[in-house]
């Protein structure tokens, strides 16, 4: 065999994972979200997005623009844990998981309670830009409260990821993929072909419970299902 030592970065992913699983009583709920409406703005408006804006519109941002509105209605989902002290964090510090090299970062969006979807669009960008360039500095990296990782850019339908410490979630997103679906009508229920996505949410079970977590992903279903884009975008296009 070929001996190879590991580089610091897998050394500090690696504890960091251990310490998780040692930490955090981990459970897992699952949902899927049509994800239709979003994706054919996406595609529509792209082109416009970038040419203004100087970077992509990607379903990240509209799911990180949900995941802030659900945490705002299960804040409990933003806190973390210091022994048997609940710590409940005054600000939204969403952690966005990035591929660099032969690792992962997951540096924050700070402050999303505050943001619109174009500026937690603009955070998104900044940070993957940084990271990939590998220009992230200790504090881009520290202060995550929630993340979010996504299995789907690799095509991966689902995953169920490590809880990011001291965080007490931590949500997987998957392929969005086209699916004939069941439908309901005015006339019924129909058969169409909807893009859908498969979420998993991992949390931690010394503080959330299984109701909590079940509600908290539901409530981010909804807010994708129901999220108008145009109306977030409006004048900005």
């Amino acid at each position: 065999v070929d001996v190879v030592e590991m580089d610091s970065m897998r050394k500090s992913i690696a504890k960091h994972m251990r310490q998780s699983i040692d930490a955090s009583a981990h459970v897992y709920s699952v949902s899927e979200a049509d994800m239709t409406p979003i994706m054919t703005f996406v595609a529509k408006h792209n082109a416009d997005f970038k040419a203004k804006y100087g970077h992509s519109l990607t379903v990240t941002h509209f799911i990180a623009l949900a995941v802030r509105d659900a945490i705002l209605e299960f804040p409990l989902m933003n806190a973390s844990l210091d022994g048997t002290q609940i710590l409940q964090h005054k600000h939204v510090n969403i952690g966005v998981a990035v591929a660099v090299g032969n690792g992962l970062v997951v540096p924050p969006v700070r402050n999303a309670e505050k943001k619109s979807l174009l500026e937690i669009s603009n955070a998104v960008s900044e940070i993957v830009s940084k990271a990939r360039s590998k220009k992230l500095t200790m504090d881009d990296l520290e202060g995550a409260t929630f993340s979010i990782t996504n299995f789907g850019v690799f095509g991966n339908l689902a995953g169920y990821p490590i809880i990011n410490q001291p965080n007490v979630g931590i949500l997987g997103v998957g392929a969005i993929k086209k699916r004939p679906v069941v439908i309901e009508t005015e006339t019924g229920d129909e058969i169409a072909i909807r893009q859908i996505c498969v979420f998993t949410l991992g949390f931690d079970h010394r503080l959330i419970d299984g109701a909590m977590g079940g509600q908290f992903i539901e409530a981010i279903v909804k807010n994708l299902e129901t999220m108008d884009p145009a109306e977030q975008l409006s004048g900005l296009l």
